[in-house]
């Protein structure tokens, strides 16, 4: 449990600053600005539906705001979470307390997991506060409580493995800004190559295309390996990084 000396230290570091709240604000107000379209576009087909002109909509609550909310609010961290994980090593490198850190009595593991796990509780966090929005939804309808659980839990999964990228990022220079926009870039190609037509190897490099299953509440075991690996092989890669510049050091 070595790594709770980083862990606080990091989390403290978010939340002292104005990078959690500013984040916090975005992915909130945005999210907010998803629902209530979603919502707004609902409460219309109802009322169609009751008219004597209307018919045909599709009432299904599920459907019409539980999946698209959930598809958009995964957009919406492919922007947040690289501002979140800009930090944690580029900083150290550019304030010069990454070879202080280093003389701890710390494993380069221990630093790793401090930082992860303090970026992955600050957007926990932030996931927490959209709960509001299915509470909402429970008090005028009845979502499927699947659907919501197997859409939050693609949420964590997704958003651990774009921590990890994101830190692998951040861990290769003392710039926040290119870490910030690197970690986008390397996130967008991850996310776009499913749209690369009938390549079945392609498809599944895919961030986007092992979410959907979860946003249409099927768990699949393959999807969750698939963040699993993700997320192992750029914390190994950061890793080995570490180490790298510890031998320098």
């Amino acid at each position: 449990m070595n790594f709770l000396p980083v862990y606080s230290r990091e989390l403290r570091s978010y939340f002292t600053s104005p990078v959690a709240y500013v984040v916090m604000l975005f992915f909130i107000l945005l999210t907010a600005i998803f629902f209530m379209v979603f919502i707004g576009d609902f409460n219309m087909a109802s009322m169609n539906q009751e008219s004597p002109y209307g018919g045909g909509y599709n009432l299904n609550i599920t459907y019409r705001v539980v999946r698209p909310l959930l598809g958009h609010m995964s957009v919406v961290m492919l922007f947040v979470l690289p501002l979140i994980t800009m930090k944690p090593f580029a900083e150290e490198r550019k304030s010069g307390t990454m070879e202080l850190l280093f003389t701890f009595p710390l494993s380069d593991l221990d630093i790793l997991l401090g930082k992860f796990l303090a970026a992955l509780t600050l957007f926990l966090v932030l996931l927490s506060l959209t709960l509001l929005f299915p509470a909402f939804m429970y008090l005028h309808s009845s979502p499927e409580t699947g659907t919501l659980i197997s859409g939050y839990l693609g949420l964590v999964l997704m958003s651990a493995a774009f921590i990890s990228l994101g830190l692998f990022i951040s861990s290769l220079t003392e710039n926040q800004i290119i870490a910030a926009v690197g970690t986008f870039g390397m996130l967008l190609i991850f996310w776009i190559i499913e749209f690369t037509g009938t390549n079945q190897l392609l498809r599944h490099l895919s961030i986007l295309e092992h979410f959907n299953n979860f946003a249409e509440g099927v768990i699949d075991t393959r999807d969750v390996l698939y963040y699993l690996s993700f997320m192992l092989l750029w914390l190994f890669m950061t890793l080995r990084v570490l180490e790298s510049k510890k031998w320098r050091s």
